[in-house]
């Protein structure tokens, strides 16, 4: 038996009408576990329905009690973690550990989102005319949709609804198709922290449920996270209909290692951020770019250390058979896995020394899993697809340059603007880095720069449509709007003349 993974409306699951239904499959079996459901019109109208009854009494609740309920759920989701990070690995495919560190970080924005309070104050000004007051306000937008991708089930949701929410918003999210579960035990885990009905939802499906939270009239904004043709796709059609519009895109990140760099530091970082999560991480370290004599060096200590990972089943864990978890588990997709392997064979026919290849990986796990091993390749160059494409899977490219004008100025080319990253014990080079690239996002010595909650997460260039960026101070901007109240309350005793002025108003 298969199970059946449905929508979330007014407090419940929701079969709904359409009898579509897509497959959900193990990576790490290839065996079909669940079947879900692909929104009709109809239901994602009755998913929004439910979101549009809701808001307003939630914006309406007061900010003390929306913060009980935040904390509730931060307390719910810490205590049960490793059941959600059990379902995203079945699903997804990522190691356990891995799993649990993308509920961690997606826990950093439900906890900034507690003391939202204190960022929806207005401001006051007293006598700003004569007998007249003005003060600013934060309110919510209303009903919001969530767009999230397959890489991070729980994670990027976690990125907007905690604020969202917080905020005096309801939502409706729209999970992956090829990881769809996870929505759907949040929402009940919002249920039982006591998040009234319809506040949080979720809508399964395609490319109709995207499309209905597109175009409604009752959406005032939308979150997106996935490729960037797909991301410019959503901002234009949604930005078409009158909503604010976050879309953030795709990357090709780079990893800029200089010639005074501690080369074990830089080893292990390439090897950490280039093959974690089996590379389906949206700052993943795809690009190795070796500054001068090091080169030789760097490769050999890469290469020695992906050598020595194990690729398998990501729920397995360690066993009586297995003395050690897998480092690295499948790809998402059969389809996936191939578009990968594609790749890398396009890489070695233009040229590039194919240092480590994937494809022959002898994986610990399903015959049938979508397997593809960690891949190096080096003198990989700027004209080859294997550089200009977004591979998303755990391939890695060394590019050799003479300096760190040359390093720099291949980043600023760059179509795509996320993270980046310079490894160096220089500090002055460090700060000059920073400030010469063109990317949103920039590590020293750290190689996947992902904010913290507090700081606002999104790239430059095609990796972001939209000029605000996820979490932090942005995040509680995006979901609220401004309204200046100017006042003046008349004392009788002190009636000022009347009269008809049809001047323009003067501050006097």
């Amino acid at each position: 038996m298969t199970a059946n993974i449905v929508h979330w409306a007014d407090g419940a699951e929701f079969a709904g009408t359409s009898e579509l239904w897509a497959e959900v499959t193990n990576p790490a079996t290839g065996k079909v576990s669940g079947r879900v459901a692909l929104a009709g019109e109809r239901d994602a109208q009755y998913v929004i329905g439910s979101a549009v009854k809701a808001q307003e009494a939630w914006a309406d609740t007061s900010l003390a009690r929306r913060t009980q309920v935040l904390f509730a759920f931060r307390e719910l989701l810490n205590a049960r973690r490793a059941e959600l990070a059990a379902i995203i690995t079945a699903e997804h495919g990522k190691v356990l550990s891995d799993a649990t560190g993308e509920i961690a970080r997606g826990l950093e924005v439900v906890e900034f989102a507690c003391g939202i309070s204190h960022l929806l104050k207005g401001g006051h000004t007293e006598g700003a005319s004569t007998g007249v007051d003005v003060h600013s306000k934060r309110v919510p937008l209303g009903v919001v949709g969530i767009i999230s991708p397959f890489n991070f089930p729980a994670m990027v949701p976690m990125w907007f609804f905690p604020i969202a929410i917080a905020a005096g918003n309801a939502v409706v999210v729209k999970p992956s198709e090829k990881d769809p579960s996870a929505a759907v035990w949040l929402a009940a885990l919002w249920k039982e922290a006591g998040l009234p009905d319809g506040v949080f939802n979720v809508l399964q499906g395609d490319k109709v449920a995207v499309d209905a939270l597109l175009t409604s009239p009752d959406v005032a904004a939308i979150s997106f996270v996935g490729s960037t043709p797909i991301a410019e796709y959503v901002y234009e059609t949604a930005s078409r209909h009158g909503k604010r519009v976050q879309a953030l895109g795709g990357a090709k990140n780079h990893m800029v290692v200089l010639p005074d760099a501690d080369l074990d530091l830089a080893a292990d970082a390439a090897v950490s951020a280039g093959y974690g999560s089996a590379g389906e991480r949206c700052m993943a370290i795809s690009v190795l770019v070796a500054v001068d004599s090091i080169a030789d060096d760097l490769v050999a200590r890469v290469a020695e250390r992906t050598r020595t990972l194990l690729t398998g089943d990501g729920g397995a864990g360690a066993t009586a058979d297995h003395d050690r978890e897998a480092d690295m588990g499948p790809v998402v997709t059969r389809a996936h896995r191939d578009r990968i392997a594609s790749l890398i064979g396009s890489g070695e026919q233009a040229g590039a020394k194919l240092v480590i290849d994937g494809r022959d990986v002898q994986a610990r796990g399903g015959s049938d899993g979508f397997w593809v091993g960690p891949t190096l390749f080096d003198n990989v160059t700027p004209d080859m697809e294997i550089y200009r494409e977004e591979i998303f899977g755990p391939v890695l490219s060394v590019v050799r340059v003479p300096s760190y004008d040359e390093a720099v100025k291949l980043i600023n080319d760059n179509a795509y603007g996320n993270g980046t990253a310079v490894f160096t014990n220089d500090g002055g080079a460090a700060r000059r880095f920073e400030k010469d690239v063109q990317v949103g996002m920039i590590g020293i010595n750290v190689p996947v720069p992902v904010p913290v909650a507090y700081y606002s997460f999104g790239g430059w260039k095609r990796s972001l449509f939209g000029d605000t960026h996820a979490h932090g101070t942005e995040g509680v901007h995006f979901f609220t709007r401004g309204k200046v109240v100017t006042s003046r309350w008349i004392d009788p005793a002190n009636r000022p003349a009347g009269g008809l002025d049809l001047g323009f108003p003067r501050n006097v």
